[in-house]
């Protein structure tokens, strides 16, 4: 009898999925995938199969498709097919075969959860590929999420067979006579996981032949001390990382306190896309002159004086804006202006804020963002000043720059740098009649 009470339990203890949900099965035809099948079938659950043909080995492709949808028929269930041209993918986005095969079948599954409803997607993965898959990742380097290799559930992937060892599978489809196909690849050393396979894991079972029960209880406790990593990341990076603008900010003095510095660094970073490697040269740099600036594929981060700031790439704006009259504009990087008019008003000093005497005013007013040369009269002095200027001495960071919005007056005049000062040449004065309040705000 194959053992679905235990297959049940699983289901239950990890909360795979629901009694009632509707399950897509990934069946290859091999005998993991048909095991898992038969299980589902057997314990009652809700199903349907899918199967990809890669087409990478020809007829025997051919003879795995026709296998799975009479598998399909023989338990009336619904069957989904996709042919894949894996190789062509491959070539095309420069990636591995096996990774082309891996991403076609993965974006494919989660089309067909969304257009059906499927609540999970179930893939026969079992202790043995859980081995492999730690040891793969401790021979290319990796953290701790790595040590626990494949969990039993992962946003709507969940892996039925973890509690089943790859031994304890082909002991059950040999003694219930389950049909099954095999794949000749899995024959060949040539793939790096094939090589473990076969050639690591035996003299790991020579050592220990209780092999899977012992890294079963290791990937329990990596996945336990990641959870516990984790949380302590998380109180970090609330207490930690402070917005600033469109990015963030991180107090390098903070930095020097943590400890352990450099895994908890990478942890609070890894969200930006900082790799290990990059992160060890920021930490070799935190007393370096400011502006040294680093990037991952998503983000740059700067050394700015006391503090790390941390931005989006490509986060810049050449749009010009238009305030015609009263009411509110939209601008980049979430920035709204907002002016409206009044006979008088006290000047509260909110650097948000800025009160101007309407008369000076000539429409249509622009809003942009700064260009080379630019000069205003800060508020309280008699002369021009680069605006360049003005940013050192207000110590603005240095990827905030691009994104202060400027107010310029239909002569060019500078009227306002929106929420830092604005121009003395256009205050409030005893002779002012009409006061325009610009309000900016994200």
């Amino acid at each position: 009898m194959l053992p679905v009470q235990q297959f049940t339990n699983h289901v239950l203890q990890q909360q795979l999925f629901e009694a009632s949900d509707h399950v897509l099965l990934a069946v290859s035809g091999g005998k993991d995938s048909v095991l898992m099948a038969q299980l589902f079938k057997q314990a009652g659950f809700n199903f349907s199969i899918a199967h990809c043909n890669f087409n990478l080995r020809a007829d025997e492709s051919q003879r795995d498709e026709l296998f799975v949808k009479m598998l399909a028929e023989e338990m009336q269930v619904p069957f989904h097919l996709v042919h894949f041209d894996t190789k062509g993918f491959s070539q095309t986005h420069k990636i591995s075969t096996q990774m082309a095969a891996r991403q076609l079948r993965y974006d494919w599954f989660e089309e067909l959860r969304q257009a059906y409803g499927y609540a999970r997607i179930a893939v026969a993965h079992h202790q043995n590929d859980a081995i492999e898959t730690v040891l793969l990742n401790l021979v290319r380097g990796t953290g701790i999420s790595g040590m626990h290799g494949i969990l039993p559930k992962r946003g709507h992937i969940i892996r039925p067979l973890l509690f089943l060892s790859r031994q304890e599978i082909d002991q059950l489809v040999d003694e219930h006579h389950l049909a099954y196909v095999e794949d000749s690849s899995n024959l060949s050393s040539k793939y790096a996981r094939n090589k473990i396979r076969l050639e690591v894991v035996p003299h790991l079972r020579e050592i220990n032949p209780n092999l899977e029960e012992t890294f079963a209880e290791n990937i329990t406790r990596f996945a336990e001390t990641e959870e516990l990593l984790q949380q302590v990341v998380t109180q970090n990076r609330k207490q930690l990382l402070k917005e600033e603008g469109t990015g963030v900010s991180l107090l390098i003095k903070e930095v020097l306190n943590l400890k352990p510095q450099k895994l908890l660094v990478f942890e609070l970073l890894k969200t930006f896309h900082f790799t290990s490697a990059v992160v060890d040269e920021i930490l070799a740099s935190l007393h370096k002159q400011s502006g040294t600036s680093f990037y991952s594929n998503s983000h740059q981060l700067i050394i700015d004086r006391e503090k790390l700031l941390i931005s989006p790439l490509n986060q810049s704006c050449d749009e010009i804006f238009y305030l015609h009259g009263e009411g509110e504009v939209s601008m980049g990087f979430g920035q709204h202006m907002k002016l409206k008019f009044a006979e008088r008003e006290a000047f509260k000093g909110e650097k948000n804020i800025a009160h101007v005497d309407a008369d000076l005013l000539i429409f249509p007013l622009v809003i942009r963002y700064r260009q080379d040369g630019d000069k205003f009269m800060p508020l309280g002095m008699k002369s021009l000043k680069k605006l360049s200027n003005f940013f050192v001495d207000e110590k603005v960071p240095l990827p905030q720059k691009a994104k202060v919005p400027l107010l310029i007056n239909g002569n060019g005049e500078m009227i306002w740098v929106a929420g830092l000062r604005q121009d003395e040449r256009y205050k409030v004065g005893a002779t002012t009649k009409k006061v325009a309040i610009f309000e900016l705000s994200n």
